[in-house]
């Protein structure tokens, strides 16, 4: 069974997008005002309310006299952001994230119908309908496969967006190119690879928002010479945000189209376990380097690569990155002089000299052939590289083709 989700942009007419901001506005009242009752609770020493409890209080809030107008919203997605509370708690204590925040006004709201029967997808006339909204049109850009399973709608920059997920039953995948794999070292300097493969084939980074930079500054200059609290101030505010909305589109777009291609051709896709979260801290790394590891959205394109080959019936193969642009690929010699410029890699053992992103390259597919081969952990030795045994079939070297890729290769 494969859950899968279709965004469509919403065209709603002006009632409607009163109503629906309406509709975002209680949801988040709801939410801060639970929150801010757990906290209340906390501090008098009581026990933390749960899902079920919070609903009883829901009903109260929607038939007191203090706020009526709650009664106006639909009651689904009301709950359902005391659903995203207990959430946010239960990944609190589990330590996966930090303690639930009350939400604000300006930042992008969602509502969520999760009843797959209070919400009617009318795919011949491209459109929607929503309780208390009516039909609302739709940009239907593709078909939407599977059984309807839930709605959510969301707001970003002014404008509205529906997230429909979708269940069907999918035929276990084969991947037709089972024996061919890639194994890719990513790279975030100007002007040079987002990602490298084994034999020397590169595709170029987008950077998206290095190109936009000049015009943020321009437009981030301009509000901050308007007044606070004034309309002018609210139509800079919404440029800044529209620009930074279309960098994040031009990146995802990109990522996307590589990342099909890339899925498409090799059965197994060998990369490196990077914590990008970690390598962007700023005591790690300079700030100009942290933008442009940011910038490049290694984390998305992972995410990706693994959920398209896993429709496709491939594989993903992750190691560990420890070392992998130290160690030479032909003596196995590990040290850090190796590696003295970003470009060049030359042994100091044997005096090999090869492409540094591409030398790790090859430690990178070394080392996930041995995952694939024996289920080691990994490591790169100074003694000599991981070992290759039980191998699989490699593929022939065409790998990343200019003409395969539609992108423009170094």
């Amino acid at each position: 069974m494969r859950l899968q989700a279709y965004r469509f942009e919403m065209i709603p007419n002006g009632a409607q997008t009163s109503h629906l901001g309406r509709f975002a506005g209680a949801c988040r009242f709801v939410y801060n005002k639970a929150l801010a009752l757990q906290k209340e609770r906390h501090e008098r020493g009581e026990k933390k309310l749960g899902y079920a409890g919070l609903c009883k209080l829901l009903t109260e809030w929607r038939n007191s006299a203090e706020t009526p107008w709650l009664k106006d919203s639909p009651v689904h997605p009301l709950q359902q952001t005391l659903k995203d509370l207990e959430r946010g708690y239960t990944n609190f204590f589990a330590k996966r994230a930090c303690h639930p925040k009350f939400k604000q006004r300006g930042n992008p709201q969602s509502i969520r119908f999760p009843d797959p029967k209070q919400f009617r997808l009318d795919g011949a006339n491209a459109r929607l309908f929503l309780p208390k909204l009516g039909w609302i049109r739709l940009r239907l850009s593709r078909q939407v496969e599977g059984e309807l399973k839930q709605a959510t709608i969301i707001e970003s920059n002014g404008r509205w967006f529906v997230s429909i997920q979708t269940e069907r039953e999918c035929e276990v995948p084969v991947h037709p190119e089972q024996q061919r794999e890639l194994a890719l070292d990513l790279g975030a300097r100007k002007d040079f690879a987002l990602a490298i493969s084994q034999d020397g084939a590169m595709v170029k980074t987008l950077n998206a928002y290095r190109k936009a930079e000049g015009r943020l500054r321009h437009l981030q200059r301009c509000l901050s010479r308007k007044k606070k609290g004034s309309k002018n101030r609210k139509k800079a505010r919404y440029k800044v945000a529209r620009c930074h909305q279309k960098v994040a589109n031009q990146r995802k777009d990109f990522l996307h189209k590589v990342s099909n291609i890339l899925t498409r051709d090799y059965g197994v896709i060998i990369v490196e376990d990077l914590k990008v979260k970690d390598m962007t801290k700023a005591k790690v790394n300079p700030r100009q380097k942290n933008k442009a590891i940011l910038d490049q959205g290694w984390f998305m394109f992972r995410q990706l690569l693994e959920y398209k080959a896993e429709w496709r019936g491939g594989l993903v193969v992750t190691i560990d990155p420890a070392h992998t642009s130290t160690t030479c690929n032909a003596c196995g010699h590990r040290d850090t002089e190796n590696r003295k410029s970003p470009d060049k890699f030359q042994c100091v053992a044997c005096g090999h000299t090869m492409l540094a992103d591409q030398n790790a390259a090859i430690n990178i597919q070394r080392a996930g052939h041995a995952r694939l081969a024996c289920g080691e952990d990994v490591s790169h030795r100074a003694s000599g590289a991981a070992s290759v045994k039980q191998e699989p079939t490699e593929a022939l070297v065409d790998l990343m083709s200019t003409k395969a890729l539609g992108i423009s290769v170094l």
